[in-house]
């Protein structure tokens, strides 16, 4: 039904406009106790169990909604009826600001895609507290926070701990966002000494508190391997709980879409199947240097088969985005069937 009469309708304005419509319509009727439980019935899986303990968070299952897709935090409320394990919002920076000039995101359909520049447009931190303040009960939150477009790098640290501090209470994790492809700069906060600076000023902030909250690396899919043996040692210095693997990527290889329609697109990362192969791999490094890290794998996920792959290359959890989508709401329950019947038949 999604794919035949909802997308097409979805896919007629630009994407934003689309995103924009599918919010209001969302919150107009899922906002309805009674519709809501009434589509949780019919999106949520109910059968064995798929849940997951990872950083003593019991996710009821491994399928959560990446950071995009609500980054006001303005309906995470409604969007639990379609089953997710758990929701990340953002990037939410300390201040308001409007992102970049639109257009800014682009739909490639024959491959399955997005390219996006929005620029961390959001409401800024004060707006996104209060908002999170209503969640209903056993939704499990993430919090993607960023520094404003204005703020240089070498001050970076007090963009996120502004975040941390003011979100602290209303967030089950952190998502640490130093890879978007969409900030001037913001990629160079993944050199070792800039990361250190970011991820250690967190770890100490953290350790203040009674109790801790998992803090998870966001990183990109485009990292050379000095890069990533520079990650993997910035982590083990300051002892954050997870990464997320991985990011949107600046790449345009093996598109079906003609490269002068990418060209005339411009910058921005590209989401969504292209990105499969190159999250699974980057995946598979990481697993290969530390068996034990906690991974969420996001990034190309459309099917049972593509998030099971992710899994067996060593992910904990798994992020739907630009899948969402493509597919549909259904792709939350179908997946947790499958891992559902997987464990049944082979235990795993």
């Amino acid at each position: 039904m999604y794919k035949t009469f909802i997308r097409p309708i979805l896919f007629l304005p630009d994407p934003e406009m689309a995103h924009r419509v599918f919010s209001i319509f969302s919150k107009m009727t899922l906002g309805n106790p009674v519709f809501h439980n009434l589509i949780s019935r019919l999106y949520r899986y109910n059968g064995l169990s798929t849940g997951k303990t990872i950083c003593c968070i019991k996710f009821p299952n491994p399928v959560g909604l990446a950071a995009g897709f609500d980054k006001n935090a303005t309906f995470f409320n409604e969007l639990s009826a379609f089953g997710f394990g758990f929701i990340e919002i953002g990037t939410v920076t300390p201040r308001p600001q409007p992102g970049n000039p639109r257009p800014r995101i682009f739909r490639l359909v024959r491959d399955k895609a997005l390219i996006n520049r929005m620029g961390f447009n959001n409401d800024g931190v004060i707006a996104v507290a209060k908002r999170l303040e209503k969640r209903r009960e056993g939704i499990i939150i993430g919090s993607n926070i960023g520094k404003n477009r204005d703020t240089p790098n070498e001050s970076a640290v007090l963009d996120y701990l502004a975040c941390f501090e003011t979100l602290f209470e209303y967030s089950d994790y952190f998502a640490v966002n130093v890879s978007s492809p969409n900030t001037p700069g913001l990629r160079d906060l993944q050199e070792k000494e800039n990361l250190l600076k970011v991820l250690g000023g967190l770890t100490n902030a953290n350790k203040k508190r009674n109790k801790e909250k998992p803090v998870f690396l966001k990183i990109s899919p485009d990292l050379n391997p000095g890069q990533v043996d520079d990650i993997m040692e910035a982590v083990e210095q300051t002892g954050i709980q997870g990464l997320i693997v991985g990011n949107t990527t600046i790449l345009r290889d093996g598109l079906m879409t003609p490269k002068p329609v990418t060209d005339n697109i411009g910058a921005g990362g590209l989401s969504g199947k292209p990105l499969q192969k190159k999250s699974d791999e980057m995946i598979k490094e990481i697993r290969s240097r530390n068996r034990k890290i906690p991974i969420i794998g996001s990034g190309g996920v459309f099917t049972p088969e593509d998030a099971l792959q992710k899994m067996e290359a060593g992910a904990d959890l798994i992020q739907v985005y630009t899948g969402f989508i493509y597919e549909g709401p259904g792709i939350v329950k179908a997946i947790n069937r499958e891992l559902s019947v997987r464990e049944s038949k082979f235990g795993v």
